[in-house]
């Protein structure tokens, strides 16, 4: 019998980076019963394997499973091998095109080799949704059907938006939220994990368990990560996206790119590292230190801890070469001249043009934008820059011009 932590340290180390919990009272009351019996939660996530590739953000729902996990419950890591075949509508504008069983399978082998990566074999529980729809039989299917109605299913922002549009909308994608909130039903879960743009699906499965005398199923929804620009959702298509099997070395040195702002949100997200510990090293911590710390350790969880140090120790080599010239201009600026707001928040696009390093702020902003421009050995691709304190001496390197900034406070 698994021996699990008190409720109220279970609940802290599941809210960490959710961003809503339905209802967070149920899973309280949930976790008091699996206390008592000893008996685990089922949890549950759906992947559907419309591409063959993990990236970091996939892995988001895979770390909350993870946290699950560590606290002693059961994860059933769901492929919707059938739901894929629909294709899932939630952020589309348009019907997804089908993928074939083959390609569906396919993809479904290089995800298994993938998830173990972070998740237990020993507590992880596979299943396949076409294990029970493959069975359903006509009737069945308008059984379900019946469960809901189409101005219920119209709600849905997508399917709103394309009816008001007038788009079109198959209907075998008014199936989809149905077909997602029936798996719930089969595998009686206890809570269902999903990406906040997923929350009209979750709640679905609630309801379809209560028609089916069920438990309701607790929804916990997780952000959606944003990539190595920090605006866009990680995704491969808009090249922000980090896969988990690119080589160590790429891994780590896109993961030191990321702004300082983003890396504490990855830090929340991609690791097991708790709140009250982040908040430490949010005041104790240099930034540049925390990034490599943060770096070796994903690099560490989806290859070695000897491949994170080669990786760290390779990306300071690399880096050794373009190290600030022992001679270079430095150019004193005052903060108030530069400032983004906060009084260590500048404004990068400013700053280089008081360097001379850009002719103007929109020649600034391309720059940063091209990844042209590094403060301390990082590329920078945003205009806003939090400093640790004032005054301070930014090394900037702009192709193979270099200037310190010293940078200094606001005048009394």
């Amino acid at each position: 019998m698994p021996t699990f932590a008190p409720v109220d340290e279970q609940l802290t180390y599941i809210k960490k980076g959710s961003s809503e919990i339905i209802r967070q009272s149920e899973l309280r009351s949930k976790l008091e019963k699996s206390l008592a019996s000893g008996k685990p939660l089922r949890v549950k996530a759906g992947f559907d394997p419309t591409a063959p590739d993990l990236h970091l953000g996939h892995t988001v729902l895979l770390r909350k499973l993870k946290h699950f996990q560590d606290l002693g419950h059961t994860v059933i890591f769901l492929i919707g091998d059938f739901t894929g075949m629909i294709g899932d509508p939630t952020g589309r504008s348009a019907t997804r095109p089908s993928l074939t069983a083959e390609e569906l399978m396919k993809n479904a082998k290089t995800y298994m080799a993938q998830v173990y990566k972070i998740l237990s074999p020993r507590t992880t529980e596979v299943r396949f949704n076409s294990e029970w729809f493959d069975k359903l039989k006509s009737a069945d299917w308008i059984k379900l059907a019946a469960k809901t109605t189409v101005s219920q299913m119209l709600e849905r922002e997508e399917f709103h938006k394309r009816f008001h549009d007038e788009k079109p909308i198959a209907l075998h994608e008014l199936l989809y939220p149905l077909v997602q909130g029936y798996d719930s039903v089969m595998l009686k879960a206890d809570v269902e994990l999903g990406g906040t743009d997923q929350k009209f699906n979750l709640l679905v499965g609630r309801e379809l368990q209560r028609s089916y005398g069920q438990d309701s199923q607790v929804v916990l929804t997780m952000p959606i990560l944003e990539g190595l620009d920090g605006v866009q959702k990680m995704s491969k298509s808009y090249g922000n996206a980090i896969g988990i099997k690119e080589a160590p070395l790429e891994m780590y040195g896109k993961l030191m790119s990321v702004s300082d702002e983003m890396m504490w949100r990855y830090y929340e997200l991609l690791t097991d590292v708790q709140i009250a510990e982040i908040e430490k090293m949010k005041r104790e911590s240099h930034p540049m230190q925390a990034k490599k710390d943060l770096a070796a350790r994903i690099v560490k969880d989806f290859h070695s801890a000897e491949a994170a140090a080669k990786a760290a120790e390779d990306w300071a080599k690399q880096f050794q070469k373009d190290e600030v010239p022992e001679n270079v201009e430095e150019v004193s600026v005052n903060s108030a001249d530069i400032s983004g707001g906060d009084p260590l928040e500048i404004r990068l696009d400013r700053l280089l043009v008081h360097c001379g390093l850009a002719d103007s702020v929109t020649d600034a902003v391309r720059k940063l934008r091209q990844g042209s421009v590094r403060v301390e050995d990082i590329v920078r691709n945003h205009h806003t820059y939090k400093l640790n304190k004032l005054p301070v001496r930014l090394p900037i390197r702009v192709g193979k011009r270099v200037k310190i900034a010293v940078i200094q406070g606001h005048p009394n």
